[in-house]
């Protein structure tokens, strides 16, 4: 019976304990360049994770991470033995990725994609003032803060959990909306929208309160807007050994 993975490709990140596991499969396994790959296996840790998947963003193609990192919440237990019968066993888990457009002082466009989240951060001591709308409807007119989050599920556990953002389950339709360090209103402890809702923020006095924007590695300065929304039409396949799930992991941090 054929294998679904026949062409496997390996990359690492560049710490010794991650490149010293990649040698060792490809001295063991068959392996091709990742442009070739029905899969790639991904050793290292979360950062690599989400850089492997920016990388295959436009050309997606299921991804197998093995963890030589710290965290590893997106890796499966590192093992040289069984790989390609692990990979056969192997469950999905389908992403969509947020599109963030920033319009900065100058005027000038720029587009990034996030899988985790889109936040904007004060670049100064003074705090953001911020304009809030959610589908053309001004829903926050003035919020003061360090700045604002929206996370999409698979990025709910990362820095959106780490400001008091809630946890979403994987296959919630939901992005989480959350203030980082709010001010005023001094309730406000964020919303949790429909994916498909657009998200509009502007900064207010952009000049004298200097505001970046960020979709996951990828910063703008001094941006004056910024709109996001989830990108359906992109699908990112990330595979986890049974029981090890990426729904199952988030469920689990939701129980401490």
């Amino acid at each position: 019976m054929p294998r679904r993975f026949s062409r496997i490709a390996f990359v690492a990140s560049p710490t010794a304990e991650a490149r010293d596991a990649a040698d060792a499969l490809m001295r063991r396994y068959d392996h091709v360049s990742p442009e070739e790959a029905d899969v790639v296996v991904a050793l290292g840790g979360d950062g690599l994770m989400l850089q492997v998947l920016h990388r295959f963003m436009n050309a997606p193609k299921p991804i197998y991470g093995m963890n030589r990192g710290t965290v590893g919440f997106l890796m499966n237990e590192f093992r040289e033995d069984g790989l390609l019968d692990r990979l056969e066993a192997t469950k999905r888990s389908t992403i969509h990725p947020m599109t963030m457009v920033a319009t900065d002082t100058e005027g000038r466009s720029h587009t990034a994609r996030a899988i985790n989240e889109v936040y904007m951060l004060r670049q100064t001591h003074q705090t953001a003032k911020l304009r809030v709308s959610v589908d053309d409807h001004v829903r926050l007119p003035e919020l003061i803060a360090d700045g604002i989050l929206a996370a999409t599920p698979a990025g709910s556990t990362a820095y959106n959990l780490s400001v008091g953002g809630p946890i979403l389950p994987l296959n919630a339709h939901l992005l989480a909306l959350t203030p980082i360090s709010a001010f005023r209103p001094r309730r406000w402890r964020g919303a949790l929208l429909p994916n498909y809702a657009r998200i509009r923020i502007e900064v207010i006095d952009a000049e004298h309160r200097p505001v970046a924007a960020v979709a996951d590695h990828t910063e703008f300065r001094r941006v004056c807007t910024v709109e996001t929304w989830l990108d359906h039409a992109t699908n990112l396949v990330l595979l986890h050994d049974p029981g090890h799930s990426l729904e199952e992991r988030i469920l689990r941090e939701q129980f401490g």
